[in-house]
């Protein structure tokens, strides 16, 4: 598992403050917004939308605004002037960084983004520069109980049609297959009684970057954190691995 992959897992356990809780919140119903738009109101016929839904609701998100955004995307002209962008650039460290948007204003937007790379020690450069680093994967995360067998999840993982997992973490374990199979996997793997958190596609680098200084990790955290909680910005997939003590001082 990269380094953003095992950022984004410890994020994910640790209280949100108010202030990012209104951030998230409107992230995930842009989100829901869109998947109603694109695919319809139907979570069972619109796998996008459903991961929106099972995403928000284990952020907390209240079911008043999941359904409102559902019903705003079913609107006429819901979201007719936003459009889905990548900004690519590197980091502190020489850290590739993909910034995922959705902005009904790309000046806006790529200005933003571009400050924060700066702010931080990086820059933003031209599309493709750091792109061909990432391959897009469907990660499917399990939480793991007292009677977890690795053997055993390996096995309803392949049947299931997954490629490989990572068990590495204390409490959860990583199913990693190709994009067009997530949904198929989630559900199988759902089927076969583990307790899914979450499946998503996701980034995923090809070759690190090992962060070997505390200043230029947390320079690296304040970039990522800082654009993770930008109201355009819907995800940040990065190239790195750090000593995960670093990670935790961050957000304590």
């Amino acid at each position: 598992m990269s380094g953003h992959s095992k950022w984004a897992t410890i994020k994910r356990h640790k209280a949100v403050v108010d202030q990012k809780r209104g951030v998230m919140y409107a992230k995930m119903s842009r989100e829901i917004i869109i998947a109603t738009k694109l695919g319809g109101s139907d979570p069972n016929g619109n796998f996008r939308l459903r991961q929106a839904i099972d995403r928000a609701k284990a952020e907390g998100v209240p079911n008043d605004n999941i359904q409102r955004a559902i019903e705003k995307g079913s609107g006429a002209g819901a979201l007719d002037n936003f459009e889905e962008l990548v900004y690519e650039g590197y980091g502190p460290g020489g850290v590739a960084v993909l910034v995922k948007c959705t902005t009904d204003n790309r000046n806006r937007t790529a200005g933003d983004v571009r400050m924060y790379f700066s702010k931080f020690g990086g820059n933003m450069g031209d599309s493709g520069c750091v792109g061909w680093m990432f391959k897009e994967r469907g990660e499917v995360l399990l939480e793991k109980d007292a009677k977890f067998d690795e053997d055993a999840l390996l096995t309803a993982a392949l049947d299931a049609g997954a490629e490989d997992l990572d068990t590495s973490m204390e409490s959860e374990a990583l199913v990693i297959c190709s994009p067009e199979q997530l949904e198929k996997v989630r559900d199988g793997l759902a089927k076969a009684g583990y307790k899914v958190s979450s499946a998503e596609n996701a980034m995923i680098p090809s070759t690190t970057v090992e962060i070997d200084s505390a200043e230029t990790a947390r320079l690296l955290l304040r970039l990522i954190d800082s654009l993770e909680n930008h109201d355009d910005v819907q995800a940040v997939f990065a190239n790195f691995e750090m000593n995960q003590d670093w990670m935790q001082e961050f957000l304590n």
